[in-house]
């Protein structure tokens, strides 16, 4: 830490930033904070999204969701297995040690330990291995066309920081397993950690040395997580922030209205919807005992059919969101579009029936698992949900919580009726979202599958996907999959939502459509 403050008090002498803009302090929030500084110990996006800014891969999206290089310079095909990437020279951890050959093994290796929960998006990948100080080849266990989506779920660290800090083993959050990554870091990215106090503030400066050019005019970047809506936007329009990237969609004419302020906002790829518990014999939190009401496919069809998503777009949303027919956003790589229409009307009529005939004529009790501050009006939608479903005859028993432990919640499957959302992220493909949600859950798939369904039928068509090389035939080969699986109804589709950022005017965020503030693309006045 003291190589990288002395590093940085240079870069401020000599006038750091890009090109004819004026170094600043760039100040922000958002809902909640991040789940912690190791890059492998969760899949929360969110925490992906800032930890971007400190740790790089081989490849990075632009704010076009588009691949480009970062670590790596280049990459070429050596076999239909065998992809070889020549990284780049004179690339710079923040505490000066250079990165090479032997961290990006070492960082395959790491993400194989049992706390990390990266290794449940790198399944096609069979072996990194290094050919020279400069060069890499990583086999995948079958054709892959996706292995450079899927190598962003491989933030590179450093072999000898993390063996100096008996950091060698991804920090087990599940297990409340900490060690020294993370609440530190050391990565090569454009930011580095100056300081962290979780849930109340954490400090990045610029990396002087980092090896691309500055396109933000950035020296140092407070982040303050802030829980309530209002405070956020009363801490914007007091002047005391910069920006954010969870704006209340009731406030957004408010801020508008100042002149000072402007809003930025777009469809998120991320799909919000239900999931449920059909695995177990019997609910964690039902009054049902000795059956689980959700391995019936009457009663899941039932919650669909009870679940008004218009009257959520209108009554929650303000109008803002966009309802969905299947967990897949439209907008993804390979969706079939022609399948998000609602599978089932909305109809409380048909939804008794089918609990009747599933022999739960009263209906049932069960818990919902909701985070309070993960998703826009994640708490409402989940309130209106309860009416909802109340007025079928299942009762539910709320269990709303902060995002970090109905994380938690999410991957150690202690859930009985859940909601979550997924944007086929890092990856920005369906598959990716096909393999983490709907998978059976196993060691090496399934890894937000928290309900656990599981259909050999769709687990056969993941491979066939994963392997095909023609568009057109991948395009197919999805919508079959989808099918089986909305036909299924493991999940009950809502809504994308907004993505409603705000800046005081004169700031530049770059919003993209996987809703990740890029720091090194912001600038400010």
């Amino acid at each position: 830490m003291k190589k990288q403050l002395m590093a940085l008090s240079l870069a401020l002498s000599l006038g750091f930033g890009a090109a004819g803009l004026q170094a600043k302090t760039f100040t922000w929030t958002a809902s909640a904070d991040a789940l912690s500084m190791d890059p492998y110990s969760t899949n929360n996006s969110f925490t992906t999204s800032f930890m971007n800014n400190i740790y790089e891969g081989l490849v990075r999206f632009n704010d076009k969701v588009q691949i480009e290089p970062a670590l790596a310079e280049s990459w070429s095909s050596v076999s239909p297995t065998v992809w070889r990437f020549k990284l780049r020279r004179n690339v710079k951890f923040h505490n000066g040690e250079p990165m090479t050959a032997d961290d990006v093994v070492f960082s395959w290796q790491r993400v194989q330990t049992p706390g990390s929960i990266s290794k449940l998006n790198l399944g096609d990948v069979k072996e990194v291995r290094k050919v020279d100080a400069f060069t890499v080849d990583i086999e995948t266990k079958a054709p892959f066309p996706l292995l450079l989506n899927e190598m962003l779920n491989l933030p590179i660290m450093s072999k000898a920081w993390s063996e100096a800090n008996n950091a060698r083993e991804a920090s087990d959050l599940q297990q409340k397993k900490e060690n020294f990554a993370n609440r530190n870091t050391n990565g090569t990215g454009p930011f580095l950690l100056k300081s962290r106090e979780v849930d109340v503030k954490t400090v990045l400066a610029a990396n002087p040395a980092w090896w691309d050019k500055p396109r933000h005019n950035l020296t140092e970047v407070v982040f303050t997580p802030i829980q309530s809506d209002a405070t956020r936007t009363s801490s914007l329009l007091s002047g005391a922030l910069d920006a954010t990237v969870n704006v209340p969609l009731q406030d957004v004419q408010r801020i508008n209205s100042t002149g000072a302020f402007s809003v930025v906002q777009g469809p998120e790829l991320r799909t919000i919807f239900f999931g449920m518990d059909q695995f177990r014999d019997e609910l964690l939190y039902s009054d049902v005992k000795g059956k689980n009401p959700f391995k019936d496919l009457r009663v899941r069809k039932a919650i669909y059919q009870a679940i008004d998503v218009e009257a959520i777009k209108r009554s929650v949303m303000r109008g803002v969101s966009w309802p969905a027919g299947m967990i897949l956003s439209p907008q993804l790589s390979g969706a079939p579009k022609a399948l998000n229409t609602r599978l089932l009307p909305f109809n409380p009529e048909a939804s008794k029936k089918l609990l009747a005939e599933a022999g739960y004529p009263e209906g049932f009790t069960v818990a919902m698992q909701c985070p309070n501050n993960r998703y826009v009006y994640d708490e409402q939608i989940c309130l209106a949900a309860i009416s909802m479903l109340g007025r079928v005859g299942i009762k539910i028993t709320p269990q709303f919580e902060p995002a970090a432990k109905w994380n938690v919640r999410l991957n150690t499957m202690d859930v009985s009726l859940y909601m979550m959302g997924h944007a086929g992220l890092p990856m920005a493909d369906s598959y990716a979202l096909l393999y983490d949600t709907v998978a059976t859950r196993t060691a090496s798939a399934g890894g937000l599958n928290s309900g656990r369904y599981s259909n050999p039928a769709f687990d056969a068509m993941l491979p066939k996907i994963a392997t095909e090389l023609d568009t057109t035939k991948r395009n197919a080969l999805l919508a079959e999959a989808v099918t089986i699986e909305r036909n299924d109804v493991p999940y009950i589709p809502l809504h994308q939502q907004p993505i409603t950022w705000a800046a005081r005017k004169g700031v530049e965020l770059k919003q993209a459509p996987d809703n990740q503030l890029r720091l090194w693309l912001v600038t400010a006045p």
